[in-house]
Order: structure tokens, then C-alpha cells, then sequence
């Protein structure tokens, strides 16, 4: 999650996206699979470049799969053998919406209110100082990133090679404390993985359940993603076959960062899932299934917070969501259509900085989302 990759809106697009009107998964199909390109081929042409390890991911439509693909090896140096495209891999801050989900049912339940102070609701970020200007900083901002505390990452306090030291949810608060604020409490929105932690402590603050088990029993379970998790020891990896990401040192070399600390990532990007339940998921909040409109629409926010919107995918005529997530090792977008009819879930593990990968991650994505442009 260093200078990790923000959840937001971004002007994605192309022509041949335009669905038309809904068909039944029978005939998705048929309608559907001639609009887009070859999953396969797209992720194979990826997958033959030096910085990636491995990709996946799967093509749905009205909730039918219409194009899958794997390619790469599972370890280093075309080691480890090919998984599947149903593998399950980290999503990153894909979380965050997740995360924010939650609150916002919370929220729905008249049990908090999206302009309640910081102070108020999690009353030691002001008692113990935790968080500068606690008293001033709302439930919005930190959904929306304009509270202004800083990354904890910033701190340079996270080892990205440790995999077994816990650090609770509190300490990595703390370390944003150490970090200097660049602004004031909703003066604009700068990306900080720190909003998030204090989002899942005020989650369990306010059930008195693990965010593990909200996010389990308010999305997972009734949505039936019965492979997806939160991840809470350190060491847990990631269940059943998987790519592994790595991630060099100060010297260059790389490292097996598959089993990447999981108290570094919780509520900012933790959760572990697959292209079919991850689909699932972006599916039921762009079609309103979790949250009423007004909820929804505290949640999305202003929408010039996070990192640059970069490339445009096929030219920018029709509008995508495109929510995406990375850390050392690994980069995950899912692209998901403003009617929640369409969703290109990826996943793929890296040999450098997740970052530097987009472009091209984006150039196999427009293979598929918008063939021969």
C-alpha cells in the first residue's frame, strides 16, 4: 500500500461498451462476447514483459462470465506452473469501498452519521493524540480523503519484508502522527491509507465485532462470496493456489512478497478474493443493492482525491468506474460500468513497484474492453 492506489471515478471509456438494453444471462453470450477482445490473448501479450510475474482475470456481463484468462507462472522465472483464473488474489484498495460500505450501512442504521467528529466516535484519537485535530475531522472526510491526516506509510516506518511483527490498528495510527499534515480538515482530497485504518476502528468500536466478521456478515455472506476474507495475522497468506508478487530491496534484489504483512494492510487494502466475487460485489453497489442513492453518493465524494487519472482507456467516450488497488508485489483494477452490467476484474503480480505497471496493465485492458482501436 505504499503510495497505494486509491478507489475512485475515472473517465474510462469506449464505444463498444455501449450494452444497450438488459438481456438475460442466456442470451449475454451471444449478445455480448463479439464486442469484446480476447481475455486469453490480452493477459498472455501482458504477462510477456519483464515486470510481470503473472496475471488473471475474468469478463462479466449482466453476471455471466463471457472471457477469462491466466498467464505468466505462479513464481519467479516461469516457475510454479500457470493457476487459474479463479484463483484468488489480494484486491488492495478495492477494500476501501468495501470498508466505506460497511460504515455507510452503519450510518443507514442511525448508529452514526457521516458528519460526526472523529473525536466523538473513536474518543482516544483526541484523548491519547493520536490524530491531530480529531475534534475537527468528520466520518466524511475520511471516507472521502479530505481530513488531511497523513499516510502512515509516509512514515517510513513500514518494512515491506516484515511478515511476522503485529501492528494493531492504533500503532499505525500513531506512525501518521509522526508524519507532518499538509492541510486543513476538508480543504481538498489527498489519498491517505490512514483514513481507512480509523474507518474499520470505528467499525468495531461501534458493533464490537472484528471488521474480519462486519465485512463477512454484512457483504460476503449475503452476496455469497464464500472465498473472499480479511486477513488479520501477519503472516496469513492467501488460501488454495495463487500468484506470488515480489517486491526488490535497497540493493535491487527481489523478494517473495507473498506473504506481505497483513496488519500493514487491513481495513486500507486487505481483503482477499477472486475476479468472480470481486465482479460480484461491484456489481451489487453500482446497481444499488448495498446502500440507498444519498449514501452512495456521501461515499463517491470529490472526485479529484487520490492519484493522477493517467491514461484513458479507449478514448474516453463512455464512462467507467475503475477501481484499483496495489502494494509490493501485486497491482489489482477491476473496470466496473456505470450500470453495474459490466465488470473486468485483473490481478497481477509485479517484480517492481505497482505503480509503474498501469500503463501497460491498461493497454491489455483496452485489448479486451475495446478491440481494435
Amino acid at each position: 500500500m505504499k503510495r497505494a492506489i486509491v478507489a475512485r471515478v475515472a473517465g474510462l471509456a469506449c464505444a463498444v461498451l455501449t450494452l444497450g438494453p438488459a438481456v438475460s444471462p442466456a442470451a449475454a453470450s451471444a449478445v455480448d462476447r463479439p464486442r469484446f477482445g480476447d481475455v486469453q490473448r490480452a493477459l498472455s501479450a501482458l504477462a510477456g514483459t519483464d515486470e510481470v510475474v503473472g496475471a488473471l482475470g475474468e469478463l462479466y456481463v449482466d453476471g455471466r462470465r463471457v472471457g477469462r484468462g491466466s498467464a505468466g507462472s505462479r513464481l519467479l522465472d516461469g516457475k510454479g506452473g500457470t493457476v487459474p483464473s479463479s484463483a484468488r488474489y489480494r484486491i488492495g484498495s478495492q477494500t476501501k469501498l468495501m470498508v466505506a460500505t460497511v460504515v455507510m450501512q452503519l450510518v443507514e442504521e442511525g448508529r452514526l452519521g457521516v458528519d460526526d467528529k472523529l473525536a466523538d466516535v473513536l474518543p482516544e484519537t483526541a484523548e491519547q493524540d493520536l490524530v491531530e485535530l480529531a475534534d475537527e475531522i468528520t466520518v466524511r472526510q475520511l471516507i472521502d480523503h479530505t481530513s488531511g491526516v497523513p499516510n502512515y506509510f509516509a512514515s517510513g516506518k513500514i518494512d515491506p519484508f516484515d511478515f511476522t511483527t503485529y501492528v494493531k490498528p492504533a500503532d499505525l495510527v500513531k506512525l501518521a502522527r509522526g508524519v507532518a499534515r499538509e492541510q486543513e480538515p476538508g480543504e481538498k482530497a489527498s489519498y491517505s491509507n490512514t483514513n481507512y485504518i480509523l474507518l474499520g476502528m470505528i467499525v468495531e468500536r461501534l458493533t464490537g465485532h472484528t471488521l474480519a466478521d462486519e465485512l463477512d456478515r454484512r457483504l460476503f455472506t449475503p452476496l455469497g462470496m464464500r472465498r473472499t476474507y480479511l486477513p488479520t495475522k501477519p503472516s496469513e497468506g492467501i488460501k488454495g493456489p495463487h500468484n506470488h508478487g515480489y517486491h526488490p530491496d535497497e540493493q535491487g534484489e527481489l523478494h517473495d512478497v507473498d506473504r506481505i504483512n497483513a496488519s500493514h494492510l487491513w481495513a486500507a487494502g486487505g481483503v482477499v478474493s477472486t475476479a468472480e466475487e470481486v465482479s460480484d460485489f461491484h456489481r451489487a453497489y453500482a446497481r444499488g443493492k448495498l446502500l440507498p442513492p444519498g449514501l452512495q453518493e456521501a461515499i463517491e465524494g470529490p472526485k479529484s482525491g487520490g492519484p493522477p487519472d493517467g491514461e484513458r482507456l479507449c478514448g474516453g467516450t463512455v464512462n467507467l468506474r475503475e477501481v484499483v488497488g496495489g502494494a509490493p508485489g501485486f497491482y489489482t483494477p477491476t473496470y466496473v460500468s456505470a450500470d453495474g452490467r459490466l465488470q473486468y476484474a485483473v490481478s497481477v503480480t509485479l517484480t517492481l513497484q505497482s505503480e509503474t505497471v498501469r500503463p501497460m496493465v491498461n493497454k491489455a485492458a483496452e485489448a479486451v474492453l475495446c478491440p481494435g482501436r
